[in-house]
This record gives structure tokens, C-alpha cells and sequence, in this order.
């Protein structure tokens, strides 16, 4: 064949973009296990951060401290075929509240039982999710952390960062004035209040939305548990329950 037909020209690249993309598929077939791992464990950290755990080897530390996972729907324990782990939150979110199935997950740390709730939402330019533990009374923070796609640095991704994040712990979650928590423009007080970032006011509105909607489906549920405690965070939330 002369090679410098454009017969050859057109046989070359159609061989080589086979070549090329067959390369490509058993390279992401080979290192998808390797993909999928990182983000089980990257997940997993997420989870122990937001209880203060942070350690090299967040499999064997989850094993540890996360004592169980549950499936809550409507605000009840429920059975699944899914593990609470492996729900996908991107999917539930999209399901009416009556049905959407959620993960949570139960810590113990120093003696003491701790929650998980795994929150997801959207901010200005994409996603936006994070988790936040609770303690035993089902209704105070103990720690938040959040992430995101692709915030803007410097504005909405600010949220991943501790200048937002440490105005979380002792907040609380439910009272008789609103349920999750109230996003404000730097005049956060009070237990239902943090101050927003400068700039990204849609990022940290975003926020607020998600506490608002994902907290539906553990409402009841984390209610009780702040019953069976009987131990409100402050006396001027003791009304919450009526």
C-alpha cells in the first residue's frame, strides 16, 4: 500500500484509534477495583472525620468505631436490600420523602454513642454533600464536615474548610423555631445559626436547603431518641416535641 495515499492516511488512524481506545478500555476496566476501593475508603473517612477520627487506616478504624448501620425510612428502621454503606444518596434524594431510604450509621466513641447522617445537596455550580454526627441525644452536633464538586475556590468551597465547618459542633438540629440549620449573611447566633461564606451565598444557601431535606426521613427517629434521653439540648428548646 503506498503510504502516502490517503487510503493509508484513513487505515492508519482508524487502527491506531481502535488501538488507542482498547488500551484505554483495559485500563479502566483494570483499575476500576482500585477506583471503586479509594472511594469506599475515602467514604469511610468522611464518616470517622465527623466523629474526630482520623487515622491511616480508616477500613480497620469504620470496623472499630462504627458499631451499626441502619436503613431509616419515614423515621422508622427498615429493612433493604441494600446495605446502609452501598445507598447510593445521590439517587435516594431524588425520591419523594414517603419513600426514599436513607443510610445512618451508629459510633461509638469513648464510651459514648454517637450518629451519622450523610447529607447530600446541590450548591451553585454542582453537588454538594457532607456528614454530620450527632450525639446521643439525637439532636446535637458533634461534628460536620462537607465537600463538594466544583465550588468556586476561595467562595462556595469554602464549606470544605474549617472556617465553616467549626461553627457546627453543639448547634442543634431540631427546636420548636425550624428544623436543620439556618444559613445566615455574619450574623449567625443562638443553637440554629451559622454564619454563612462571604461570596458564596448560593453555595451556603445550598447548605441549608440540604439539612433541610435530608433531615425528613430521621426526623422521628432522632426525636425519639432525644426522648428516650430526655435530655433537650437547652431548656428553650424543651417544646420541640409538642
Amino acid at each position: 500500500m503506498n503510504i502516502n495515499s490517503n487510503s493509508y492516511t484513513y487505515v492508519f488512524a482508524i487502527a491506531m484509534v481502535i488501538v488507542v481506545a482498547s488500551l484505554l478500555s483495559i485500563a479502566a476496566t483494570s483499575l476500576k477495583p482500585f477506583q471503586e476501593k479509594n472511594i469506599e475508603l475515602e467514604k469511610k473517612s468522611d464518616i470517622l472525620s465527623s466523629i474526630g477520627v482520623i487515622g491511616e487506616d480508616p477500613e480497620l478504624l469504620f470496623d472499630e468505631y462504627i458499631t451499626e448501620q441502619l436503613v431509616i425510612q419515614n423515621g422508622l428502621v427498615v429493612s433493604s436490600e441494600v446495605t446502609a454503606f452501598d445507598i447510593d444518596l445521590e439517587e435516594a434524594v431524588k425520591e419523594s420523602n414517603s419513600t426514599r431510604k436513607v443510610p445512618l450509621f451508629k459510633a461509638q466513641k469513648n464510651g459514648d454513642t454517637f450518629y451519622v447522617i450523610p447529607m447530600r445537596g446541590t450548591g451553585l455550580w454542582g453537588p454538594i454533600w457532607g456528614y454530620v454526627s450527632l450525639k446521643g441525644d439525637g439532636n446535637t452536633i458533634l461534628g460536620a464536615s462537607f465537600d463538594h464538586e466544583k465550588e468556586t475556590p476561595g467562595l462556595g468551597a469554602e464549606i470544605s474548610t474549617p472556617i465553616f465547618e467549626d461553627q457546627f459542633p453543639d448547634k442543634i438540629l431540631f427546636s420548636s423555631l425550624r428544623d436543620g440549620i439556618e444559613v445566615r449573611k455574619g450574623d449567625a447566633s443562638g443553637y440554629q445559626q451559622v454564619d454563612g461564606i462571604s461570596g458564596g451565598t448560593i453555595t451556603s444557601v445550598g447548605v441549608q436547603t440540604m439539612f433541610e431535606d435530608c433531615l425528613i426521613p430521621y426526623k422521628n427517629f432522632l426525636l425519639n431518641l432525644s426522648i428516650e434521653n430526655d435530655n433537650p439540648s437547652d431548656s428553650t428548646i424543651s417544646v420541640l416535641y409538642h
